[in-house]
Parts: structure tokens; sequence; C-alpha cells
């Protein structure tokens, strides 16, 4: 196998957004973000001048936000911009699913979400797309570096 058969093809990695995988999707991306709170102290009358320069870090919250753009298309068997504001308008979170297409089953990314914003632009003389963000809901069932129950 050549080195280049390695990588992972963008459409072969989805995202399933109530149940169903968002359809006619461009592209989507999954931001895995930490807060810190810094910790400065002054140190040891032994130690350099230089040492009390260096602050240390913690971590005190960590969160997962998505967003994903797709073409607006009327015959949609999966999620569109239709279903998905559907969604957005229940008010109340809903499934995520990260993937491979390759026929694993087991996602690399599931939780319940919240959809933060849904956006449909319309440019005259071309393709109407939407946009949609979703922040998490709570401790995700799975993502990278969750310890296996």
């Amino acid at each position: 196998m050549a080195a280049a058969d390695n990588f992972i093809n963008g459409s072969n990695i989805l995202l399933s957004v109530g149940g169903k995988a968002i359809g006619h999707c461009t592209s989507h991306t999954l931001t895995f973000n930490t807060e810190t709170k810094e910790r400065a102290f002054k140190p040891a009358a032994s130690a350099t001048a230089t040492s009390g320069l260096w602050k240390g870090k913690g971590v005190t919250g960590l969160s997962i936000s998505i967003s994903a753009e797709g073409l607006r298309y009327t015959g949609e068997a999966e999620n569109g911009f239709t279903e998905l504001s559907a969604l957005w308008g229940a008010g109340t979170s809903v499934a995520v699913l990260g993937f491979l297409r390759s026929g694993d089953s087991t996602p690399y990314l599931s939780g319940n979400f919240v959809i933060t914003s849904i956006e449909e632009t319309s440019p005259a003389q071309d393709d109407a797309t939407y946009s949609i963000s979703l922040e998490n809901d709570g401790e995700p069932t799975a993502y990278p570096g969750k310890p296996s129950e």
C-alpha cells in the first residue's frame, strides 16, 4: 500500500444530525476546545530570575463545536436545510454522530448537541447554500481521547 493510500478523503468523513446524515454537505469542521486557567507564582529564591516568567496552565473545561456547510436541494433524502431548521426550531438537543464511511459503524464522535445557528445564503445566479453550527450539550458519549468504558 502506497503512503498516499493512507490519507483520508474528506468526503469519507460523515456527519449525522438528528439521526440522518447531512445531505449535500460540502464541508464540516469539528473544533475541540479547551478552557484554561493560568497560574502564576513567585519562584523560590534559589530559582533563576526567569523561572517566574513561565505560567502554569490548568484545564477548566472542554467543549466541542461543529460547523457544516451544504447545498440547498429540494429532493433531499437526508438532512438538508428544511429538516435541520425544523430541528433548530424545536429548541432541543439533537443526537450527533461523526464517522467514517468505511463501513465501521463505531463513531469517533457521538453525543447530544444544540443547534446554535443555521443560516441560508442565496446569491443571485449561484447555488443557494446553508451553514449550521452546533455545540455539545454535556459530555459526549464518544470523542477522541475519551477512555473506553
